[in-house]
């Protein structure tokens, strides 16, 4: 088959988005590969894809948009009472609190305000892989701004902290309850933890592709790997992490670190945000309203010392409403950094979620706006 022939589904109104993933589809390699999900209320109402090997049912790396599913266990975990998030982490970590660490709190981890966003000399990927060793890393370590001061994005950490709280109160990983209380309820197609069953499903991430001159221009600009913007990237790690192959290795796949070790679909993150605000297949919503417009309330705007201005932070998820003006004040959800992104508007209803095989070498995803834009358009007029 071609890859640019769009396979798949839309509902009546719907037909506007097909149209423009194609145009996004031929925009790109188109080889390559990307997926597109969406539901209105818990019904779908697309479902496409396309792409050299790709199918509805693929599986590619979700790289930050992991921190969406992890998100969504804090969430309900405080909605338990279980997890307090004004809590200082140390309370249950007490060796989290070296290092001038003894009042940060979890919500502060949630809103990127901790400053804990590396360690002195990098991570290794091998540690990078696994949350309970980046714990370890982190727990002696100075944060880079005074916490509350400033936010800034923790890339590849900043969830094994979240993690370490979990693991302590709840006696489970984070990735666990998101096995038993989100993923296999719902039959979801998002994993922190992919099965050695399933990895026939999973197709790697690859390079994104650029002109030389392109390349020369990005690369005169990339901030250095000692910098406040390279230790939230990862790229002081030692020896330098490649990204690409991150997720491409087996056992970050297996462990499904909670920052960006996350493997999935589109139709899973779309599937996931609508039974978090919608419910699916008759059940109740994951999160109570009370819960969710907590999670979904603006916590740190204004610039993000790692990422700049688009940095913009609900609780732990992005405020997708600064993102995107069109949605409502509290959508929310998380976008990676190969290019997926996921999110739901509470108030229109829409749970969105796009997956795409191939890097942007300079990491921006112009398709986003446009995608996500068609899709809120449909729901509103149908």
């Amino acid at each position: 088959m071609s890859g640019f022939e769009i396979h798949g589904t839309v509902a009546d109104g719907f037909e506007a988005v097909r149209e423009e993933f194609a145009a996004a589809v031929a925009a790109e390699d188109g080889e390559s590969g990307a997926q597109l999900a969406a539901y209105v209320g818990g019904r779908k109402v697309v479902d496409l894809w396309a792409g050299d090997g790709v199918t509805g049912d693929t599986l590619t790396g979700v790289y930050s948009s992991t921190k969406g599913a992890a998100t969504l266990v804090a969430a309900l975990l405080v909605q338990d009472g279980t997890l307090d998030p004004d809590e200082p982490v140390a309370v249950r970590w007490p060796e989290f609190a070296a290092a001038g660490k003894a009042g940060i709190t979890l919500r502060d981890v949630l809103s990127h305000r901790s400053g804990v966003i590396g360690v002195d000399g990098g991570l290794t990927a091998a540690e990078l892989a696994d949350d309970r060793m980046i714990a370890e890393r982190l727990a002696g370590q100075r944060p880079y701004w005074r916490p509350g001061t400033a936010y800034g994005y923790g890339g590849f950490v900043s969830f094994a902290i979240v993690g370490e709280v979990i693991r302590r109160v709840a006696g489970r990983s984070l990735q666990e309850i998101f096995e038993e209380r989100v993923r296999a309820p719902h039959g979801l197609e998002v994993h922190l933890g992919l099965p050695e069953s399933l990895e026939d499903r999973y197709r790697e991430v690859l390079p994104g592709l650029a002109s030389p001159e392109a390349l020369a221009a990005f690369w005169a600009n990339v901030p250095g790997p000692h910098s406040i913007t390279g230790i939230g990237y990862g790229l002081d790690s030692t020896p330098p992490l490649d990204q690409v192959a991150f997720i491409n290795t087996r056992r970050v796949r297996a462990l499904g670190q909670a920052s960006a070790g996350g493997v999935g679909s589109a139709r899973g993150l779309a599937a996931m945000y609508a039974a978090a605000v919608s419910g699916l297949d008759g059940r109740a919503p994951l999160l109570k309203p009370d819960t969710r417009d907590e999670f979904a309330m603006l916590h740190s705007t204004g610039g993000d010392l790692v990422v700049g201005p688009q940095g913009q932070y609900a609780l732990g998820f992005q405020a997708k409403g600064l993102r995107y003006p069109f949605l409502s004040a509290r959508a929310f959800g998380h976008g990676g950094s190969a290019g997926s992104e996921a999110f739901a508007d509470p108030r229109s209803g829409i749970a969105f979620g796009y997956t795409r095989r191939r890097f942007s070498f300079d990491w921006s995803y112009p398709e986003h706006d446009r995608l996500a834009a068609a899709a809120h358009r449909a729901a509103t007029l149908s």
